[in-house]
């Protein structure tokens, strides 16, 4: 059974050991999660949910939704979906980040992920969907490629693909 579902304060230790596992990030994913305590889980899981609401934002952040992806009741992988894009995320981040946590890697998971999250992207009628990843990160771009992303240039080393909803 494949479920994308948002933080919730209900998340509890699968959830936290999954971010634990997935570690700091890479490839221009940031888990700002990783390090935390699980004593310190309810405020990260909160900032999340008031993240989504668009409450307490820096004014370079905009509405982001986190989201796990849970296979078979076990989470795999963390999705974010921005809202809309600042002219910051235009040049780099776009719509859509995620990551699928080491153990569980090589499964298809990214390409479901993906497809979902785009998915809620429709759902928040966003039409244009914007993904940007490293020029060598090949397995993002076949990822990517795999669920209708178009290229749409590539700029310093970065690709920016678009996915029409």
């Amino acid at each position: 059974m494949i479920e994308l579902r948002p933080a919730n304060l209900t998340d509890g230790r699968d959830i936290y050991n999954m971010i634990v596992e997935i570690g700091s990030g890479e490839n221009g994913y940031v888990n700002s999660g990783f390090d935390i305590d699980y004593a310190e889980f309810p405020r990260f899981l909160r900032e999340k949910i008031e993240m989504a609401a668009g409450l307490n934002l820096p004014s370079s952040h905009v509405p982001q939704t986190t989201y796990w992806l849970v296979i078979d009741s076990k989470p795999v992988g963390i999705g974010k979906l921005r809202h809309y894009l600042n002219e910051n995320l235009k040049k780099s981040g776009g719509h859509v980040g995620y990551t699928i946590r080491p153990s569980e890697r090589g499964k298809g998971y990214g390409t479901i992920i993906l497809r979902e999250l785009i998915r809620e992207a429709k759902q928040m009628n966003i039409k244009d969907v914007l993904l940007t990843c490293d020029e060598t990160n090949l397995p993002s771009r076949k990822v990517i490629e795999a669920i209708a992303g178009q290229l749409q240039s590539i700029q310093s080393g970065k690709c920016f693909y678009l996915i029409t909803t």
